[in-house]
Protein backbone atom coordinates (compact mmCIF):
# COMPACT_ATOMS: atom_id res chain seq x y z
CA UNK A 1 0.00 0.00 0.00
CA UNK A 2 1.30 3.66 -0.96
CA UNK A 3 0.43 6.68 0.74
CA UNK A 4 0.94 9.80 -0.92
CA UNK A 5 0.85 13.03 0.24
CA UNK A 6 0.78 16.42 -1.36
CA UNK A 7 1.78 19.99 -0.58
CA UNK A 8 2.95 23.37 -1.57
CA UNK A 9 0.44 24.57 -3.82
CA UNK A 10 -1.08 28.25 -3.79
CA UNK A 11 -1.52 31.06 -5.48
CA UNK A 12 1.27 33.54 -7.44
CA UNK A 13 1.08 35.38 -10.51
CA UNK A 14 2.13 34.75 -13.75
CA UNK A 15 5.84 34.44 -14.37
CA UNK A 16 6.16 33.14 -10.61
CA UNK A 17 7.50 30.03 -9.30
CA UNK A 18 6.37 27.50 -6.91
CA UNK A 19 7.50 23.48 -5.69
CA UNK A 20 5.47 20.66 -5.19
CA UNK A 21 6.03 18.27 -2.86
CA UNK A 22 4.91 14.59 -2.63
CA UNK A 23 5.70 12.72 0.53
CA UNK A 24 5.62 8.99 -0.04
CA UNK A 25 5.33 6.20 1.95
CA UNK A 26 5.01 2.42 0.85
CA UNK A 27 6.52 -0.25 -0.88
CA UNK A 28 9.15 1.07 -3.43
CA UNK A 29 8.31 -1.84 -5.60
CA UNK A 30 5.17 -0.16 -5.90
CA UNK A 31 6.62 3.34 -6.64
CA UNK A 32 8.50 2.64 -9.75
CA UNK A 33 6.83 5.46 -11.99
CA UNK A 34 6.13 8.39 -9.59
CA UNK A 35 4.50 11.58 -11.74
CA UNK A 36 2.17 14.38 -11.58
CA UNK A 37 -1.34 14.96 -13.15
CA UNK A 38 -3.20 18.11 -13.13
CA UNK A 39 -6.78 18.21 -13.90
CA UNK A 40 -8.43 21.86 -14.29
CA UNK A 41 -12.33 22.42 -13.21
CA UNK A 42 -14.19 20.61 -16.15
CA UNK A 43 -11.25 19.29 -17.89
CA UNK A 44 -9.62 15.51 -18.42
CA UNK A 45 -6.68 14.88 -15.76
CA UNK A 46 -3.74 15.21 -17.46
CA UNK A 47 -0.16 13.91 -16.91
CA UNK A 48 2.17 16.66 -16.46
CA UNK A 49 5.49 14.68 -15.69
CA UNK A 50 7.07 11.59 -14.35
CA UNK A 51 10.08 10.07 -13.15
CA UNK A 52 10.64 6.24 -13.47
CA UNK A 53 13.28 4.20 -11.97
CA UNK A 54 14.96 6.97 -10.60
CA UNK A 55 16.31 8.26 -13.29
CA UNK A 56 14.45 9.13 -16.46
CA UNK A 57 12.01 12.11 -16.28
CA UNK A 58 9.62 12.88 -19.21
CA UNK A 59 7.71 16.11 -19.50
CA UNK A 60 4.40 16.94 -21.05
CA UNK A 61 4.72 19.37 -23.74
CA UNK A 62 3.38 22.25 -22.24
CA UNK A 63 5.56 22.13 -19.61
CA UNK A 64 8.52 21.65 -21.11
CA UNK A 65 11.75 24.36 -20.78
CA UNK A 66 9.20 24.93 -17.32
CA UNK A 67 8.95 22.23 -14.80
CA UNK A 68 11.41 20.14 -13.22
CA UNK A 69 10.54 16.99 -11.54
CA UNK A 70 12.90 15.46 -8.73
CA UNK A 71 13.02 12.90 -6.65
CA UNK A 72 15.20 12.41 -2.93
CA UNK A 73 15.46 8.91 -2.17
CA UNK A 74 16.90 9.52 1.20
CA UNK A 75 13.49 11.33 1.74
CA UNK A 76 11.16 9.45 -0.21
CA UNK A 77 9.83 12.86 -1.46
CA UNK A 78 8.66 13.32 -5.12
CA UNK A 79 8.81 17.14 -6.32
CA UNK A 80 8.10 19.73 -9.02
CA UNK A 81 9.81 22.98 -9.91
CA UNK A 82 7.20 25.60 -11.19
CA UNK A 83 8.90 28.15 -12.91
CA UNK A 84 6.69 30.67 -15.61
CA UNK A 85 4.33 29.70 -14.26
CA UNK A 86 1.06 30.80 -16.67
CA UNK A 87 -2.56 31.08 -15.68
CA UNK A 88 -3.13 27.92 -17.98
CA UNK A 89 -1.76 26.10 -15.25
CA UNK A 90 -3.97 26.98 -13.08
CA UNK A 91 -5.22 23.22 -11.65
CA UNK A 92 -5.05 20.85 -8.84
CA UNK A 93 -1.99 18.85 -9.27
CA UNK A 94 -2.04 15.18 -8.04
CA UNK A 95 0.86 12.98 -7.18
CA UNK A 96 0.43 9.57 -8.79
CA UNK A 97 3.28 6.52 -8.28
CA UNK A 98 2.55 3.03 -10.54
CA UNK A 99 4.17 -0.16 -10.64
CA UNK A 100 5.58 -0.04 -13.84
CA UNK A 101 6.80 2.59 -16.77
CA UNK A 102 5.55 5.53 -16.55
CA UNK A 103 2.48 6.02 -18.82
CA UNK A 104 0.27 9.29 -19.55
CA UNK A 105 -2.63 8.14 -18.57
CA UNK A 106 -4.27 8.31 -15.07
CA UNK A 107 -5.00 4.23 -15.55
CA UNK A 108 -1.46 3.23 -15.58
CA UNK A 109 -1.03 4.61 -11.92
CA UNK A 110 -2.79 2.77 -8.65
CA UNK A 111 -1.84 5.34 -6.32
CA UNK A 112 -2.86 8.97 -5.91
CA UNK A 113 -2.68 11.89 -3.60
CA UNK A 114 -5.42 13.70 -2.35
CA UNK A 115 -4.08 17.01 -5.11
CA UNK A 116 -2.89 20.38 -4.24
CA UNK A 117 -4.20 23.29 -5.88
CA UNK A 118 -2.14 25.62 -7.92
CA UNK A 119 -3.70 29.19 -9.07
CA UNK A 120 -1.88 31.57 -11.31
CA UNK A 121 -3.47 34.79 -11.78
Amino acid sequence: HVQLVESGGGSVQAGGSLRLSCAASGSPYSMYCMGWFRQAPGKEREWVAGIEGDVTTTYADSVKGRFTVSKDNAKNILYLQMNSLRPGDTAMYYCAAGISRCGSRPADFGSWGQGTQVTVS
